[in-house]
């Protein structure tokens, strides 16, 4: 069984690599699904959010990075998945993402959604809340890969919290 893991991963997170790695003891195949999104405006290229992700999740013999635009179950379509991966961290992401599985179920009557919990230590954790601590100097060691933290430094032209 295959199973999308659609996003933007504006950087991947320990919480977003979490669910990959949980989501491939699952099932046979885990796709990251990166999505193009026009309407946002990413810290990454796509290129390099691709790169991270890859570097993120190279342990991990069924789990691959892929990018699409469009409607995400007309990319689950085109790679044979029958499951969409996502994580729920607040309530308020349940609400909005029971919302977006309805949707996708009127679109494509085959495909489920399946939500995994967060993991306590990653509740509070999103690719928002990295790119603010990174922009005001603090320290997202312990909240992104360490190839990726390094990255934010770079890209946010602050010195790492050791320096």
């Amino acid at each position: 069984m295959i199973a999308i893991y659609p996003g933007s991963f504006d950087p991947i997170t320990l919480g977003h690599l979490d669910i990959v790695e949980r989501g491939s003891r699952l099932f046979d195949q885990v796709i990251v699904a990166v999505l193009k999104n026009p309407n946002k405006t990413p810290l990454f290229t796509m290129e390099k959010r691709l790169e991270m992700i890859q570097q993120a999740i190279d342990h991990l013999p069924n789990a691959s990075v892929d990018s699409f635009h469009g409607l995400t179950v007309n990319y689950a379509k085109i790679r044979g998945a029958t499951v969409i991966l996502r994580g729920l961290r607040v309530l308020s992401d349940f609400e909005m993402e029971l919302q977006m599985a309805h949707t996708n179920k009127t679109l494509a009557d085959s495909i489920e959604t399946v939500f995994l919990a967060t993991s306590n230590e990653y509740s509070f954790l999103s690719s928002s809340v990295v790119k603010e601590v990174a922009r005001f100097g603090g320290s997202v060691d312990h909240l992104v890969p360490t190839h990726v933290a390094l990255e934010i430094y770079q890209r946010c032209s602050v010195k790492t919290p050791l320096e």
